[in-house]
């Protein structure tokens, strides 16, 4: 890893002008949806191989959904709360089913898996790293963790990011939140099992704006 050029964007994002981290997220965005042009035959996880596929990205997240809430039932996790993410998501069922064909997503593209570099005066991308998370599935999957992650609330990364990645499905709003509350409670679950309290209660908060919304 140490033989790759650049260095995390995650160490220099703070230095950064508007305008530096605009551009940087412009390229951020192209380059993923360069990934997202890779489609595959199943949604899952993927490692050497697609485990345990799933025909559509429907029965995918919905079995994903399932998963994190067992866990987060299992975690303590507040049951009011787990009643209101599980009809928040059969509201919105129907943004599951609008997905034709898996891409190949990073499912953890952040500023602390992004490489960058200064060349010829200015910063650009110069890689990605660990895949480990990489999933065939809906593309807006990856750019809602994008969003949550690292986006936040910044209107040049913001800016950037998707004027760099390009057209998006006229609900893609839509399906972006919905995606954001799976991330959250995923993250949830994470945190609960290695006792950050803090952590915890900061994502409590967001799965009650995230279902809410």
């Amino acid at each position: 890893m140490t033989t790759l050029k650049g260095q995390l964007l995650s160490k220099v994002a703070s230095s950064l002008l508007a305008l530096e981290l605009r551009d940087i997220y412009f390229e951020m965005g192209a380059l993923l949806a360069k990934v997202h042009g890779i489609t595959l035959d199943a949604f899952g996880y993927i490692t050497t191989s697609i485990t345990t596929p799933h025909p559509t990205n429907d029965a995918y997240m919905r079995s994903q959904f399932q998963k994190k809430l067992v866990e987060f039932n299992a975690r303590g996790g507040d049951a009011v709360l787990r009643r209101t993410v599980e009809e928040y998501v059969e509201t919105h069922s129907d943004l599951l089913t609008q997905v034709p064909t898996p891409v190949l997503c990073h499912d953890d593209y952040h500023e602390g898996n992004v490489l960058v570099a200064v060349e010829k005066g200015k910063w650009r991308v110069t890689g990605i790293v660990d895949v480990e998370n990489a999933v065939s599935a809906d593309p807006l999957l990856d750019i809602a963790k994008t969003d949550y992650y690292a986006i936040k609330t910044n209107e040049a990364k913001r800016e950037g990011f998707f004027a760099g990645h390009g057209q998006l499905p006229i609900n893609w709003r839509e399906r972006v939140q919905l995606y954001k509350l799976y991330h959250a409670l995923e993250l949830w679950d994470w945190f609960a099992a290695i006792g950050n309290k803090a952590a915890v209660v900061r994502l409590t908060d967001d799965l009650r704006r995230f279902a809410a919304a």
